[in-house]
């Protein structure tokens, strides 16, 4: 089999290609073959050197995938030949809060799934939803759960009639607006252009705020609330203090990264005045994971695909992410 490898701060003129024997599946183990690949902003931080979780050397990257159960090992019984199925991005991670002991994690610590075959405990495993193909079903692992996380993980109640924003045209914002539309939700997206802005429409945007031409988009978000705020601000910048602006007194801020670089620094008094709850996601569970998994399917929801790379092309596939002109995600067919 071949996999790609890299080590942390190698660039993508780092990502290599291997030849390795066919891994067997040991007691609790699946084998996978591995039919497509997604990435993410993590994957790019991997690559810089700046991501904040431990990168083995020469890892196998990539932690979102899909693909055909081929092979099990002695002892597994909730896995048989020929099962589609995704990894978890946190393989121990099964259910309830996050903690030190989960943070071993595919394409980081662990090697994860730009490879043709990978070797994955049973636990790990989440059966994916019928309607999609293994591409869509590549994209769930990290943006799809971390919105889900970010919209359901705080047990505060219902969606239903509440207003989120969401923040540009990443994977998470994406499917953000999906799960929370589905939900019952009203969203306002900001974005950056009329073309996106049209795109964001289309997937059921109510509001859409162009931060470019409106500088104070937490202004408008209190202009479209009839000044009360939004319930939720899913943050995928890293700028609270524009969010605690948005957000409404009692609200929750999801904080889930900062791809802007470096954020401002946030004055405490912010999230005093605010009134609201700043969480941190760290993507989620075994258990959050298949939650999203039943709504993805009662609703028949598709992933935002931008483009398709062939395993060959991997490289280019990281190239095309990182120009940031992608809408929705890139995916690696092996």
């Amino acid at each position: 089999m071949r996999s790609y490898h890299v080590n942390s701060g190698a660039g993508i003129s780092g990502l290599s290609i291997k030849d390795h024997p066919d891994p067997q599946p040991g007691p609790g183990q699946v084998l996978v073959a591995v039919r497509a690949a997604s990435l993410s902003h993590r994957e790019l931080m991997i690559l810089r050197g700046d991501y904040v979780l431990p990168v083995k050397p020469d890892v196998v990257p990539i932690s979102d995938g899909a693909g055909e159960v081929v092979s099990v090992g002695s002892g597994v019984h909730t896995a048989k030949i020929g099962d589609r199925v995704a990894a978890t991005l946190f393989p121990s991670w099964q259910d309830g809060p996050f903690g030190l002991q989960h943070l071993p994690q595919l394409g980081g610590s662990l090697d994860g799934m730009l490879t043709e075959l990978a070797l994955l405990d049973e636990s790990a495993l989440v059966p994916i939803p019928a309607h999609l193909s293994y591409e869509e079903a590549a994209t769930l692992p990290c943006a799809a759960v971390t919105a889900w996380n970010a919209l359901t993980g705080d047990d505060s109640g219902p969606l239903s009639g509440q207003t989120v924003v969401t923040q540009g045209t990443g994977g998470v914002s994406l499917f953000t607006l999906q799960f929370a539309k589905a939900l019952g939700a009203r969203v306002i997206a900001t974005t950056s252009s009329p073309a996106k802005a049209e795109r964001l429409s289309e997937l059921g945007a109510d509001e859409i705020v162009d931060y470019r031409t409106t500088p104070d988009w937490p202004a408008r978000v209190r202009e479209l609330t009839s000044g009360q705020g939004a319930e939720r601000v899913i943050d995928v910048t890293g700028d609270l203090g524009q969010s605690l602006r948005a957000v409404a007194i009692a609200g929750h801020v999801a904080s889930v990264g900062f791809v802007s670089g470096n954020p401002p620094l946030l004055d405490p008094r912010a999230i005093f005045n605010s009134g609201a709850v700043v969480r941190g996601i760290a993507v989620g569970s075994r258990a959050q994971f298949l939650a999203m998994n039943q709504l993805i399917e009662a609703h028949r929801l598709r992933p935002v695909i931008d483009r398709v790379f062939p395993f060959d092309q991997a490289p280019d596939a990281y190239r095309h992410y990182a120009s940031g002109e992608a809408f929705g995600k890139v995916v690696i067919t092996v």
